[in-house]
């Protein structure tokens, strides 16, 4: 970027008005334009000092975070970084937020004057991709309450499909587990780079909202048609054929790429563990995590697809494993239902179809 980035800082506590400009101005790419102390403050200090990046602290007295990101979406449409609490009450507002159409979010460490300077280069990297994205939004999903629907029987799957993926990927993500019915034939594995404590609620909001089973991945679980499994903050996911069944292997060894969980180990491992009933797929998110385990899921004989660039919040992610020439298919994300459904056998259901096939199991019972 040839000019600097122009980002405003919203949040309540002296100490982060503060210590987030000191982290900021670092870089020289960014400029920190101003502080705000709190949500009105905030929107007065968008219409004067024009940034191109927000940060925004969700828990403010006055008009709180989630409100004023509402505002943001609705009047500008200006990127938004959410600095989040890292604790349960945090996770479960900064989901929120994502949904609204925050671009992405970090967590505050537990100690924030000691350790906010290792949070660094994650906020600033995310700065610099939301300024790049401009204005435009992820691709949104309808946010629809669903009832209670019929999960379909354990099986085991045709196709074992690795996800790796990261800025973007909760709404994708949706968007993608939404479009899958309920026997689907393939099992899912999905690294999202998320940090500890936010996996568990984005898995049951997937749940809760999807007609294919989500949870986040524990050790020893089954890999099964119809489910998903979320690999959890700070860990890395593999994957073990055993005799009595396929399962999901969870270890703490060191970060690769940087990251833990690493897209780049989960893809290895299904690479090496099934070969041609391997599928491997990277969605919308930033650095190069995952290039090298699609590398190895093409050698193995197995499917790779990446999302396309216009339909990703940032283009990072699928671009370094398309560079290296290890993608088959490139997809936007609206065709990778279907797309996933013929490597694991069936055709995608028309939507009036799928809710004929569920009232007729619910009327069964």
């Amino acid at each position: 970027m040839s000019e600097r980035v122009r980002v405003l800082v919203i949040d309540d506590s002296a100490l982060m008005r503060k210590l987030i400009p000191r982290i900021l101005e670092q870089d020289a790419s960014i400029e920190v334009v101003g502080t705000a102390m709190d949500g009105n403050f905030g929107l007065k200090k968008i219409k004067e000092l024009a940034p191109q990046v927000v940060t925004l602290d969700l828990e403010m007295p006055g008009l709180n975070g989630i409100d004023t990101l509402k505002e943001i979406m609705r009047r500008w449409k200006l990127p938004v970084i959410v600095v989040s609490s890292h604790s349960t009450a945090g996770a479960a507002i900064t989901m929120k937020a994502l949904t609204l159409g925050a671009f992405d979010f970090v967590a505050k460490p537990s100690e924030v004057s000691a350790h906010m300077p290792e949070i660094a280069g994650e906020l600033i990297g995310k700065i610099q991709a939301a300024a790049l994205q401009g204005n435009a939004q992820p691709f949104f999903v309808p946010q629809k309450k669903r009832g209670a629907m019929e999960k379909a029987a354990p099986a085991a799957p045709t196709r074992v499909i690795a996800i790796g993926v990261s800025t973007g990927g909760p709404n994708a993500l949706q968007y993608l587990f939404s479009h899958l019915p309920t026997d689907f034939a393939g099992t899912l594995l999905v690294v999202q780079h998320m940090p500890h404590g936010f996996t568990e609620l984005f898995a049951k909001r997937l749940d809760d909202t999807c007609p294919i089973r989500v949870k986040e991945a524990q050790g020893g679980d089954l890999l099964l048609a119809g489910r998903a499994l979320v690999c959890p903050g700070n860990r890395h996911l593999k994957v073990k054929r055993l005799p009595l069944g396929n399962v999901a292997l969870l270890t703490g060894d060191e970060p690769v790429n940087g990251h833990r969980p690493s897209a780049d180990v989960l893809l290895g491992s299904v690479a090496q563990e099934f070969g041609a009933q391997a599928v491997g797929v990277l969605m919308t998110g930033m650095g190069e995590d995952g290039a090298a385990g699609m590398g190895a899921i093409q050698a193995a004989g197995g499917v790779t697809i990446a999302q396309s660039q216009k339909t990703c919040v940032v283009y990072g992610m699928p671009r370094a494993a398309i560079e290296r020439g290890y993608v088959r298919h490139t997809v936007d994300l609206q065709d990778l239902p279907k797309l996933l459904l013929s490597q694991c056998g069936a055709e995608e259901k028309g939507g009036e179809e799928r809710d004929r096939g569920k009232a007729t199991s619910a009327a069964s019972n």
